[in-house]
């Protein structure tokens, strides 16, 4: 009997344990443009509920390509940001910008474009409660 309640303890710290540490609402998302050739770019949201960091990435520049401007948009316009546009640099074989975290409208549509790049990721802001028992 005592070895089954201290079982019973046990799973019950772990449970707690876990729950303690899981964030209230993770919201990391990303989604990329889907074409067979030509320029594959991608948006990053990086975050929880309506906070979030956008970053842009393009997977597959050209080899000589080091830096190439990036603009943000939100729900179609592009906000007044002092770093927007941006300049995305190369890091190992993508070129990639991350602006600052930010607080957005929940259903926001956030949206990056490379400069002489035809395609447009995007991505919607969601804000997720997964505390709630």
């Amino acid at each position: 009997m005592r070895k089954i309640l201290h079982l019973n303890a046990a799973v019950a710290l772990a449970a707690a344990a876990v729950l303690s540490t899981a964030a209230p609402a993770a919201a990391d998302s990303s989604s990329c443009t889907h074409h067979v050739s030509g320029p594959q770019v991608c948006i990053r949201l990086e975050g929880s509920d309506v906070w979030a960091t956008p970053v842009a990435i393009w997977v597959n520049p050209p080899k000589n390509v080091k830096t190439r401007e990036v603009a943000l948009y939100v729900n179609g316009e592009r906000p007044r940001f002092s770093n927007n546009p941006a300049t995305a640099t190369r890091i190992g074989k993508t070129l990639s910008y991350s602006w600052g975290r930010s607080q957005w409208d929940p259903e926001s549509k956030i949206c990056v474009r490379f400069k002489d790049v035809d395609r447009v990721a995007c991505e919607r802001i969601k804000s997720i409660n997964r505390a709630q028992f």
